[in-house]
């Protein structure tokens, strides 16, 4: 009887697993290793010996590494998909920011007949930070200074106005600035404005490039403000 019922049992598991043999070619790694496995299980079990049965704890185990790597690449692939979605995503809202200013690393100002507009990140709040304005020769034609300012970007316009309030021309200047809070030094970035011109995917690492004016590319995590 004990025979019989082994017999009976390894000739149901036999057909389950040519069942699944028989189903259409796999369509992922994972899978191809789990019809392997299954076809290595089944020749097993048809030329196991009936008073020596194979273990159950030991093919369950086998089963269940199998089951995990298949889950685990469905897993890779999901997460693939969902990347691919938000990087498509990240790519439309960039495209929509073509033609707005933005802020980013850098001490250049363009000045026009409107002024010029420029920033600067600081680390932390500051009780008082100035701002050096230079023409091209490096002297500087006018200094901003700004009391009380938070942590974070700010930005400051400049009406093209040198220190005895005379018009400047329009042109390319650069600035520097300094922060203070109390007696201690804050650090502090500067920011250059310009007008957002094209967005480029990098083909080899899948990144967003930014074209700001004249000052080159950036990456869409340096756009430090939207104006």
């Amino acid at each position: 009887m004990a025979t019989s019922n082994v017999n009976n049992s390894s000739s149901s598991i036999v057909d389950q697993l040519n069942a699944q043999n028989n189903r259409s070619g796999s369509t992922s790694k994972a899978e191809d290793q789990q019809t392997r496995f299954l076809k290595l299980l089944t020749t097993q079990l048809k030329n196991q010996d009936p008073l020596n049965p194979m273990d159950n704890a030991q093919m369950t185990s086998q089963l269940a590494q199998i089951s995990t790597v298949d889950g685990i690449e469905r897993l890779n692939a999901t997460l693939s998909s969902m990347m691919s979605s938000t990087n498509a995503q990240q790519a439309l809202q960039a495209a929509a920011l073509v033609g707005h200013g933005a802020l980013v690393a850098g001490s250049n100002l363009s000045l026009t007949e409107s002024g010029a507009i420029g920033g600067y990140d600081l680390a932390s709040s500051a009780d008082r930070v100035k701002v050096e304005i230079k023409d091209g020769n490096g002297n500087i034609v006018r200094t901003i200074t700004s009391e009380g300012k938070d942590a974070g970007v700010q930005n400051f316009v400049w009406d093209g106005k040198d220190s005895d309030g005379k018009a400047l021309g329009a042109g390319t200047y650069s600035f520097s600035v300094t922060a203070i809070q109390g007696n201690s030094d804050v650090k502090v970035t500067p920011l250059q404005f310009g007008y957002i011109s094209g967005v480029v995917r990098n083909a080899s690492t899948g990144d967003l490039g930014i074209d700001v004016g004249n000052y080159g590319r950036f990456k869409f995590d340096d756009l430090k403000q939207i104006i």
